[in-house]
């Protein structure tokens, strides 16, 4: 097998990413600490065309150089915004029709791989900080908690991983 050439990956620059079409997710980011969790994050959500990113609290904003090492330029592809408060960014997502899902384990959960989407609604999707995980508050005003199924030791999985997993879920069925 043969790698392919940048140019049979038909990339688009970031002008035509912003022409291209989007599934209907934005990720919201409740104080991340760590730029390159943040930069993960962008580059992610380009390669799954979602919406948008809302950066919340104490999660840095572009430009940063830690964000920009782990994005490689997907902070200028995807969109985003700013909310002092996680709060005010949920509160406004519930009033343009977003289903608010947190990434987080909690009594009633739901098993990521058990989420089936409905096609014809928009998600968000809250992934909290790297020690305390969303906020109580947002948890208890989400429409629903996701919860990704682990065996091992550890208790969580680091946010950049798991919001590549969850977008990815996502993405599927948005595509398929």
């Amino acid at each position: 097998m043969k790698k392919k050439s940048m140019l049979e990956l038909h990339r688009v620059d970031a002008e035509q990413y912003k022409e291209v079409e989007k599934i209907p997710l934005v990720v919201v980011l409740d104080n991340v600490r760590s730029e390159m969790n943040v930069g993960s994050v962008f580059r992610t959500g380009d390669a799954f065309v979602i919406e948008g990113v809302c950066l919340c609290g104490i999660t840095s904003q572009p430009p940063r150089p830690e964000i920009h090492k782990t994005a490689l330029g997907a902070e200028e592809s995807v969109e985003w915004s700013y909310y002092k408060e996680t709060m005010q960014c949920v509160k406004e997502l519930k009033c343009k029709g977003y289903k608010i899902c947190s990434i987080e384990q909690v009594h009633g959960s739901t098993s990521l791989e058990q989420f089936i989407i409905k096609p014809d609604e928009k998600y968000a999707v809250v992934f909290g900080n790297e020690v305390k995980g969303v906020e109580q508050e947002v948890v208890d005003n989400s429409d629903c908690c996701i919860e990704i199924p682990q065996l091992g030791t550890k208790h969580s999985l680091n946010i950049a991983n798991t919001a590549a997993i969850v977008m990815w879920h996502l993405f599927q069925q948005f595509k398929l």
